[in-house]
């Protein structure tokens, strides 16, 4: 690689991206001939710009620079993250953008009451689960992918949620192999954008793992949002008849039991842990509730490749779009 790349790849790395993040934004037009040319050096560096959320003019000379920091708020933010967050808020900002502009308009999800998107959910399907959560976003122009790219070196982002000019993007950080706690994600940060906790043309970003009980205002809004569109109650109540259980036993039971009250299996498992303080037995009842074990990623990403309007993209764009979620053809 030539000197000046390399310089440009520390300088980028030393703001805080990933090589992860560098790579899938670096385009796959540069080679050592076009490095010998000033004008193709400075597009690849706009180039890098648009998809990374930098400044143009700071790869040009001056230090590097994030368009959306200061537009960024973060939830469970540590001290330890808070060095790296411009590179987070620029780079999900970006590829928010890019996912709205690829997705039609319809309505701004704000203002949907949690009863209302589960009634509308449970109007074509048996329970809320995370392909009918998926499903209600794109119905309304919320556009939904899980990233395959981080801008960090440690994937510290849980998700985040991008609102320009009205209209929501949520991002999805977190990684399993069954659908249920990403379910919990996705109507909690569906929660933030209903209520309004989001500011246009501003960005919120949940770091860390989810946990319910946060002193934050807005983070016990966006969890009682998220419980009422999955279970119907913003508080639900749950009883065993028997105070031990085994984790099969408990997914046999949340079997029987949810489907009859519009409640996901896996979801009702992971409220049991809840109210029980039993998230051991919880996550392994997981297993036996669902037939296989497999990235949850794929799913979301498939039916996001399906939704998106690819034609309002360039194929610069769709390139980098393609590499964030994950399809390496």
């Amino acid at each position: 690689m030539d000197p000046d790349s390399k310089a440009l790849i520390k300088e980028l790395k030393d703001a805080g991206l990933s090589d992860q993040a560098i790579r899938a934004a670096w385009p796959s037009w540069w080679s050592d001939e076009a490095a010998s040319s000033a004008s193709a050096r400075t597009e690849l560096r706009f180039a890098l710009s648009r998809r990374l959320g930098l400044e143009p003019q700071s790869l040009l000379g001056a230090r590097v620079e994030f368009v959306w920091q200061d537009d960024t708020r973060f939830k469970n933010l540590t001290a330890g993250d808070a060095v790296q967050r411009g590179a987070l808020a620029s780079f999900g900002n970006a590829v928010g953008r890019l996912l709205l502009r690829a997705t039609p308009r319809v309505r701004s999800m704000e203002a949907i009451g949690a009863i209302t998107l589960r009634n509308a959910i449970l109007s074509g399907r048996s329970v809320v689960d995370l392909v009918g959560l998926i499903s209600a976003c794109w119905g309304l122009g919320v556009p939904v992918i899980h990233l395959r790219v981080f801008p960090l070196r440690i994937k510290a982002m849980r998700a985040m949620v991008v609102e320009v000019e009205g209209r929501h993007a949520i991002l999805l950080g977190r990684d399993a192999f069954y659908p249920a706690p990403i379910a919990f994600t996705l109507a909690h940060e569906i929660g933030h954008a209903a209520l309004g906790h989001i500011g246009n043309n501003k960005t919120l970003v949940d770091i860390g793992d989810s946990s319910f009980g946060s002193e934050d205002q807005e983070e016990q809004e966006a969890d009682r949002y998220g419980l009422e569109l999955l279970t119907g109650s913003a508080e639900p109540v749950i009883t065993t008849n028997i105070d031990n259980f085994s984790a099969r036993g408990l997914a046999e039971a949340c079997l029987e039991a949810g489907p009859s009250r519009g409640i996901e299996p896996g979801t009702l498992a992971l409220c049991t842990g809840y109210v029980r303080d039993d998230w051991v037995v919880a996550n392994a009842a997981l297993r036996h509730v669902y037939s296989e074990r497999k990235p949850v990623w794929q799913e979301i990403n498939a039916m996001a490749a399906g939704e998106l309007n690819w034609g309002n993209l360039s194929d610069e764009s769709i390139e980098y779009l393609g590499s964030v979620m994950g399809n390496d053809g």
